[in-house]
């Protein structure tokens, strides 16, 4: 039963995460004129609220790496709201850091979620894009906000598809009879 509740609980905040990320990815995509000043605070605010739910998660899958990526995304949030100037002028530098933190953390992971028998091909996919993401920001960062934009937007609506993804691939695996997801 605590196993059950637990698949559960993990199921609901990837579908979560996953909208959430592939809908701030979509607005920021089609929204190139939003200013770095703009994208900190939106993402600021983003990376709080999906913080959180990290965080939340890590005590009910017993997660030190979600409470490790849940950390780091409320600390990164509370930086970019409470340092916009600051956060504006080095937003790309940030994001490239953050996209190669959260990417190795995910690809570290999904070799977890491999030895549980769950899917880990998503997380392991959502890594490898989040390193290749920051390495091409951190080639670019001159181009301006427009190409931190569409990468940024890009990356979000990714993760957020990769983790929509990882949600349907597990319910799958879970036996309908158990009641997960």
């Amino acid at each position: 039963m605590v196993a059950s509740q637990t698949s559960r609980n993990i199921g609901i905040w990837h579908l979560i995460a996953g909208i959430v990320v592939a809908v701030l990815g979509v607005y920021v995509w089609f929204n190139p004129e939003v200013t770095l000043l703009g994208l900190a605070l939106y993402l600021g605010i983003a990376f709080i609220v999906v913080g959180a739910g990290y965080f939340m998660l890590s005590f009910a899958g017993h997660s030190g790496w979600y409470l490790a990526v849940g950390i780091l995304d409320m600390l990164v949030g509370v930086v970019f709201v409470s340092n916009l100037g600051l956060t504006a002028a080095s937003l790309p530098v940030i994001m490239a850091l953050w996209f190669m933190a959260v990417g190795v953390m995910q690809i570290v992971a999904s070799f977890g979620l491999r030895r549980e028998g769950l899917s880990w091909s998503w997380s392991l996919l959502a890594g490898i894009l989040g390193v290749l993401f920051a390495f091409l920001i951190l080639a670019y960062p001159v181009i301006g906000a427009v190409t931190v934009t569409a990468l940024v937007g890009a990356y979000f609506f990714m993760y957020g598809m990769i983790e929509i993804g990882e949600y349907i691939a597990n319910r799958r695996l879970v036996p309908a009879e158990t009641g997960v997801f």
